[in-house]
């Protein structure tokens, strides 16, 4: 299936999932769709690995959190943050090492102070890897962190190779 990019989100210098100066990072690039779902881009490295030649299933949780904490943000110009209070997951493939991965995310339901998302790992087949499910409370940035958008970086890094659609296969 073909999803449409209406727009890019913020990438930082450090963090671990969108960090693009995280030497052991995932840089993971993350973009909204026309359908209101979140679409996380990402290659897994050697040192994302736990198994030889397999993605470890912390950092499949990492990336999962990620995506759906910041599927709240998908249409919204102010930014809202969450805080992970619960998150589920389902593990019912291997991931590899080494290939585009895919993560697609999605609020279920939202109130003024909670939301709950849904996300999967896609594989380049188009197979689901694993499944997430949580809970986050809304919060305002300055209530969680000591955060400086100039220092930390916080931008969108737009690039030759952001796509205008993502294909995933069903």
């Amino acid at each position: 299936m073909r999803h449409k990019i209406v727009r890019k989100q913020y990438n930082s210098k450090l963090c671990f999932v969108c960090g693009l100066k995280n030497g052991s990072g995932l840089h993971a690039s993350f973009y909204e769709t026309e359908d209101g779902e979140l679409i996380a881009t990402f290659v897994a490295r050697l040192e994302h690995q736990s198994y030889p030649g397999r993605l470890h299933g912390g950092l499949a949780s990492a990336i999962l959190d990620e995506a759906i904490g910041r599927a709240v943000m998908v249409g919204n110009d102010k930014e809202v943050w969450g805080l992970t209070v619960e998150l589920n997951l389902t593990y019912k493939k291997p991931i590899p090492l080494g290939v585009e991965l895919k993560v697609v995310a999605r609020i279920t339901e939202e109130n003024s102070r909670f939301f709950h998302g849904t996300g999967e790992i896609r594989l380049p087949g188009g197979e689901t890897a694993v499944i997430a499910r949580g809970r986050y409370l809304k919060a305002p940035l300055e209530k969680i962190a000591d955060f400086d958008p100039v220092v930390n970086e916080w931008a969108v890094v737009a690039n030759e190779s952001d796509p205008e659609s993502i294909d995933i296969p069903d």
